[in-house]
């Protein structure tokens, strides 16, 4: 018999460790009836995308599940209306863009903070830049607002909106990959490398 016991002790003890990883990866996965803070952080995120017409309430009903189906349609992930590890890590990248428009262009024309979230979608389809959005934020000295510290205030609905509406399509800046104020530009390397195509507010975009 204890031997018996022996031999099971390692079955065991692998199937304990295994538990812990599944509750982890059911952690990251929200669905249709969830409730929690968890859902009220997404609803949140959703809202400010403007594709949540309605209250963050916790409760992860038919109204959560349609806008996570649309932003998963407009980012070109499977539609399916649940909010796995992919929809999670997107809508996260999604803010950090936001950041960086609302850090470098707020105050700027919509269409002005549109072309610079263009910019940023630019880059990473570019074999010239880093291939992920983390890779392009803080890429150095890529974005004046991640050096100052802009990059750390909360983003509007409007700088969400913008990174939106250049993932859907849009690009004002019509392929550039940089842009700049030249009235307080000090770099030498992007006036004398980068080709200007056209200003709209106070950024001269390039390529």
């Amino acid at each position: 018999m204890s031997k018996k016991i022996i031999l099971l002790l390692p079955l065991f003890f692998v199937f304990i460790a295994l538990i812990p990883k599944e509750l982890k990866a059911n952690e990251f996965l929200l669905k249709k009836e969830d409730r929690g803070e968890a859902v009220v952080e997404l609803q949140q995120k959703l809202i400010a995308l403007e594709y949540l017409h309605s209250n963050a309430t916790g409760y992860y009903g038919e109204l959560t599940e349609a806008a996570v189906r649309q932003f998963q349609y407009d980012f070109n992930l499977l539609s399916d209306g649940v909010a796995g590890p992919q929809t999670l890590n997107q809508l996260k990248e999604v803010e950090k863009i936001a950041r960086i428009v609302h850090g470098e262009a707020r105050g700027e024309p919509y269409k002005g903070q549109v072309a610079v979230a263009a910019v940023v979608k630019n880059r990473l389809k570019s074999p010239d830049f880093p291939s992920s959005v983390e890779g392009v934020i803080y890429q150095r000295n890529a974005f004046t607002a991640v050096m100052d510290g802009q990059y750390n205030l909360t983003p509007t609905s409007t700088s969400y909106k913008a990174v939106r509406d250049a993932w859907n399509g849009w690009d004002p800046s019509e392929g550039a990959t940089y842009y700049y104020n030249p009235a307080i530009a000090t770099s030498e390397w992007i006036f004398k490398w980068t080709t200007p195509k056209f200003t709209i507010g106070k950024h001269l975009f390039a390529e």
